[in-house]
């Protein structure tokens, strides 16, 4: 890619930062209307994106090391939207092999140590919980830890070494953090927020992989035997509970969790925070939350479940738009006949003979209790476990 001069003599390999903001604008308007707490030290990078919208002229003052902050602050801003920031190789490769990064590694690498602790939870529902300690599990993690693996590549590259172990140190902490929480939810039999977590840590270290693979680390490293495929194979330093989740997800969830084409459609989605994708097939709640929105017309609302049966259509073993329609439709006085006016009379009949509208007329409680049963009754075939 052809380098180009910033106004601050950075050289850009990749967007430009004031180009980067407008798509943060376009996915995530919400943060710039002021629905989102951005105060306090762990969620600065939310503030510092409101920061430079007021402020566009302090763009031409940036480092490579504000540069990647700008980046890490855009795409935890977004990777819970419908269409997140394209800066993925730009964090975890491109700005750690750039020309400058001698002079900024070292507070980039401390920049990633502190970003483990951002709070994100105002910026995606892509979440599970471990009530009782008050843990919560994203696909914030998976985006965290491949940036903290290539911080850790180009640390030891330039010879940092105890700067590469604190960076390491930290990414074994992300493991253990989710092997207790699995752990925890396992003694608790709360089999929904399992199934949610199977969902996130197979993409959590799905992500890590994709880094180690990306940035090519020897099969012999010892950094890399010890973190590499948590979710697939056995591995001394680690509980059994990590590759039965990966088997789980496998067969529950990995059909569910998906890039959510459809739904870039309805742009309408995009108006607050409350309306971003949570992780299927649990969906239930989102659809009730849509469907008493007063912030959403009811033309809004029929193109949303225009939306539903598209992505159902691309992936018709999925559940999780049929959940979110029956939930929609809950909460609508009367219920599809509520929308009659807003769709064409053919959309309206397929909903009401399809396949997507008879599974629809499951209920939540139905629907959960079947993959409890499943789940208590699922062997996993590499550890023999059972939930």
């Amino acid at each position: 890619m052809v380098k180009k001069l910033h106004q601050s003599g950075l050289k850009l390999t990749g967007i430009a930062p004031n180009i980067l903001l407008t798509h943060v604008i376009n996915t995530a308007p919400f943060l710039f209307a002021g629905e989102l707490d951005t105060s306090g030290p762990e969620r600065e990078f939310l503030a510092k994106l409101v920061f430079y919208k007021k402020n566009l002229n302090a763009l031409k003052n940036i480092d490579l090391t504000e540069y990647f902050h700008i980046c890490m602050a855009a795409h935890w801003t977004t990777a819970g939207t419908f269409v997140p920031t394209d800066v993925d190789n730009q964090i975890r490769e491109g700005l750690w092999k750039h020309s400058d990064i001698k002079k900024n590694i070292e507070r980039m690498a401390k920049l990633t140590i502190a970003s483990w602790t951002w709070d994100y939870e105002q910026v995606t529902n892509r979440k599970s919980y471990n009530p009782e300690r008050g843990q919560v599990m994203s696909t914030h993690e998976g985006t965290w830890l491949s940036v903290a693996i290539g911080a850790y590549n180009a640390l030891m590259k330039n010879k940092l070494f105890d700067l590469a172990k604190d960076v390491a140190d930290v990414i074994l902490a992300e493991a253990d953090k989710e092997e207790k929480l699995l752990l925890e939810l396992q003694e608790k039999r709360d089999h929904v927020n399992f199934l949610r977590s199977s969902a996130l840590m197979a993409h959590n270290f799905g992500d890590l992989d994709r880094v180690i693979d990306q940035w090519e680390m020897p099969e012999d490293d010892a950094f890399r035997k010890r973190i590499y495929k948590l979710g697939h194979k056995l591995n001394d330093a680690q509980n059994p509970i990590l590759v039965f989740t990966g088997q789980v997800n496998k067969a529950f969830c990995s059909v569910e969790n998906h890039r959510h084409m459809s739904m870039r459609q309805p742009k309408c989605l995009r108006r607050s925070n409350k309306f971003l994708i949570p992780v299927g097939p649990f969906m239930d709640k989102w659809g009730r939350d849509l469907g008493e929105s007063k912030n959403l017309t009811l033309d809004e609302k029929g193109e949303i479940i225009a939306a539903f049966v598209e992505g159902f259509k691309r992936q018709d073993t999925a559940l999780g738009y049929v959940r979110a329609y029956h939930g929609l439709l809950s909460k609508l006085p009367n219920g599809l006949e509520s929308l009659e006016q807003n769709l064409s009379y053919d959309f309206v009949q397929e909903l009401k003979t399809s396949k997507f509208g008879e599974l629809a007329k499951i209920s939540e409680e139905e629907m959960i209790a079947d993959y409890k049963k499943r789940l208590d009754d699922f062997i996993c075939p590499v550890t023999n476990m059972k939930f």
